[in-house]
């Protein structure tokens, strides 16, 4: 049984370099890291063999060129070209990941909270603000893990 990805490569390598790109786009994260991978991305491989890569903006196309040699020498390419254009579409982050769910606030938040809404008269509008207080203290302490 042959393979198909064998097939199809012999058939892409008729039409030239131009068939290689998809060994580099799946070598690119690799290659530069998220971070860049991000923010610039393979676009086509020239019939010169010049690998030309999107970027989000003229800013990264101009701070990947003077790193071009070395990622060129990653990926196994002549040349590096970077200029602005299209990126992929980056994935959604699910809904139903951990980061949906809010933080639930502790004792000594719920305690904080009903002394902010203390002075509150209506009882069931004291209670909402005192709980929405107390969850937003919990959100400000877990946006603050990287202190």
């Amino acid at each position: 049984m042959k393979h198909l990805g064998d097939e199809v490569k012999r058939e892409l390598g008729r039409f030239g370099p131009e068939g290689g790109i998809s060994e580099l786009v799946e070598a690119w994260p690799g290659a530069v890291g998220e971070t860049i991978a991000r923010s610039a991305w393979p676009a086509r491989v020239a019939r010169d063999g010049t690998l030309h890569v999107n970027t989000a903006d003229s800013i990264w196309a101009f701070e990947l060129t003077s790193r071009a040699g070395e990622i060129a020498e990653r990926l196994g390419v002549e040349r590096v070209r970077f200029a602005p254009g299209r990126l992929p579409e980056a994935e959604e982050p699910s809904l139903e990941g951990p980061e949906s769910k809010p933080p639930e606030p502790s004792e000594s938040l719920r305690r904080e909270g009903a002394r902010l809404a203390a002075e509150i008269e209506d009882e069931n509008l004291r209670k909402i603000v005192a709980r929405a207080a107390a969850a937003s203290l919990a959100k400000g302490i877990s946006d603050r893990s990287f202190w």
